[in-house]
């Protein structure tokens, strides 16, 4: 199954339609999906899967540990990096006190730097890297900004993303949230409809001025933002999915990179939902 996250639409850690690049062979014993049948990474001519001696000494496409391939670990650390970087990039902007305006250029040169890196055939450490420090920087005005307004809402925001990452990843390893086909059509319906009321939100606002439709603030405001935060949460898991089946099949190790582009993405999106609502509740 295909996540809806867009890092992880064009590749292709799926169980339900194979793509070559990730054809690594059968997953790694012990793991849920070893013997399974219906494992579409391992066919034959798999440009992943490496050679082993058979019985009559003849090189055969075999699955094995091999080196090179994704791991939770490589995925945690990637992860780290990425995360590292946004923290980093941040807090320089947060002392440095630096103006809205570049708080929004800083978005702005992100989300096209996000859009690049989600339409290439490979991840790029580099592109990855820079993403995540423009969006830090973004982050670090805005929560200064917010801050300001609504001390310590920052703060809250941190512990509030920290808390649905924590509980997602609880409820996923126990099997209480289930990613299966509907869950994730659920997902991109509901995200599809979200980002489109909010695009229409920002032009009724910027054509009329004050807040559009109101999404953004009071009740509405209120409620949106809920409903945001538990979209991030579904990213989150549909993220997680795509993890434990990219380590299963064995997924190349510098996709570990893609997931950790993903994950950063989806908990900067919680982030700001976050801090959005911790704004509006006490921003009277």
């Amino acid at each position: 199954m295909r996540s809806s996250n867009p890092v992880f639409t064009r590749r292709g850690f799926s169980r339900e339609s194979g793509y070559a690049g990730f054809n690594a062979g059968q997953p790694q014993t012990g793991t849920p999906y070893a013997g399974s049948p219906n494992n579409p990474y391992a066919q034959p001519g798999n440009p992943y899967a490496q050679p082993q001696a058979g019985p009559d000494g003849m090189m055969q496409q075999g699955a094995g540990t091999r080196p090179g391939v994704m791991t939770i670990d490589s995925v945690v650390s990637r992860t780290a990096i990425t995360l590292g970087t946004v923290v980093a990039t941040a807090t320089v902007a947060w002392i440095m006190d630096l103006p809205i305006g570049i708080g929004i250029l800083c978005a702005l040169v992100g989300m096209g730097l996000g859009l690049w890196q989600a339409f290439k055939s490979e991840p790029s450490p580099p592109l990855i890297l820079a993403y995540a420090a423009v969006q830090g920087v973004f982050l670090g005005v805005i929560s200064n900004y917010v801050n300001q307004w609504v001390p310590g809402a920052a703060m809250q925001a941190v512990i509030g993303t920290m808390a649905v990452f924590a509980g997602v990843l609880f409820m996923y390893k126990q099997r209480i949230i289930r990613v299966n086909a509907r869950f994730t059509k659920f997902v991109m319906a509901a995200a599809v409809g979200f980002m489109l009321l909010m695009a229409v939100n920002m032009i009724v606002a910027f054509i009329g001025g004050g807040d559009g439709l109101g999404l953004r603030s009071g009740g509405l405001g209120i409620l949106f933002g809920v409903l945001g935060i538990i979209l991030g949460a579904c990213f989150l898991a549909l993220d997680f999915k795509m993890v434990e089946d990219g380590v299963a099949y064995g997924a190349p190790e510098k996709e570990s990179w893609l997931a950790a582009f993903g994950l950063t993405m989806t908990l900067i999106w919680i982030y700001l939902e976050f801090l959005r609502l911790i704004a509006i509740l006490q921003g009277d």
